[in-house]
């Protein structure tokens, strides 16, 4: 007979925080296939089905599935609480942070220095996705906070704008295009495109051309911004991207050189956001106005760094 362990909660809280058992079974160090049957497990000795499994979907909790959760991770923190009792270590509560996976090597770093003088003590949790798993997990109340682009949100999330990003163009520096000071929508219909693989990202892009009449011919789908970039420096066509890493070559050490797209409707915020208002002086609610004020002094800095 099985007996749920607290590594089984584990199991169940990551997967809905997650949104998938890829990433579930990446954060927890297990395989994808051990991940799945132990989760079937769960489900055949509770007698009930936690998650719904549609496909090409992120997993979404059913309505037993959340009370589960909610439970576990009680159960979790109590557990937390007992193990380190009379050691002053016990974690004051827990905040889950989601951020967009392009985004989290800009944003995640200083977000959770902002986070530790704000909330001390309490235990901060990282969630890097995509915006659909993104969403769901706010949907469920597996993710407290995200940051990540305004698409994809409906009126149920409260968001608050923290800066606005010009669309860059990347390509080699040889390229006809790269002796521009900027690039527009009808230089690019004409050249090779490479986008996001991620399809709010994709469909936002295709939005942008067809907006201007225009049919964008597309040579490369990439499912990182690294391998966009890759692809990019390496003539396979131009890449279109939000996220700009500082450095100007690729990971395989080609040049690679950034225009800006000259489209005013293409300029886009990045979000701060969580599920509905959060409850006065909850960790979400005094999270929330710290993260805003911290990024948009870092935005108002840069712009004035760029001035001449």
């Amino acid at each position: 007979m099985l007996y749920l362990t607290l590594r089984h909660y584990e199991y169940v809280t990551a997967i809905a925080r997650h949104g998938s058992l890829s990433g579930a079974a990446s954060a927890l160090h297990v395989s994808q296939p051990a991940l799945s049957a132990a989760l079937a497990r769960i489900e055949a000795h509770l007698g009930r089905v936690l998650f719904l499994r549609r496909k090409g979907a992120a997993l979404a909790l059913t309505p037993q599935g959340r009370e589960f959760v909610t439970a576990a991770e009680a159960l979790l923190s109590e557990a937390a609480r007992l193990e380190h009792a009379g050691t002053g270590a016990a974690p004051q509560g827990r905040l889950v942070l989601g951020c967009f996976r392009d985004l989290a090597p800009f944003l995640l770093p200083r977000a959770l220095r902002v986070l530790r003088q704000t909330l001390p003590g309490v235990e901060l949790d990282l969630l890097e996705s995509d915006f659909e798993d993104l969403i769901a997990a706010q949907l469920s109340g597996a993710c407290d906070l995200a940051l990540t682009w305004d698409l994809g949100l409906d009126s149920s999330f409260t968001r608050q704008e923290l800066y606005r990003v010009t669309p860059q163009a990347l390509m080699p520096p040889d390229h006809a295009l790269a002796a521009r000071a900027e690039v527009s929508l009808d230089d690019l219909a004409s050249q090779p495109l490479i986008l996001s693989r991620e399809g709010l990202s994709i469909a936002h892009m295709m939005r942008l051309f067809r907006g201007a009449g225009l049919v964008p011919a597309i040579a490369h789908r990439a499912a990182s911004l690294e391998l966009l970039r890759s692809l990019a420096a390496s003539g396979e066509g131009i890449g279109l991207a939000y996220s700009l890493p500082q450095s100007d070559h690729s990971y395989e050490g080609l040049p690679l050189i950034a225009r800006p797209l000259a489209a005013p409707q293409a300029v886009e915020p990045v979000v701060l956001t969580c599920h509905a208002d959060p409850a006065p002086n909850s960790l979400t609610a005094r999270a929330m106005p710290a993260l805003t004020q911290a990024f948009k002094k870092d935005a108002t800095e840069r712009e004035s760094d760029d001035q001449p």
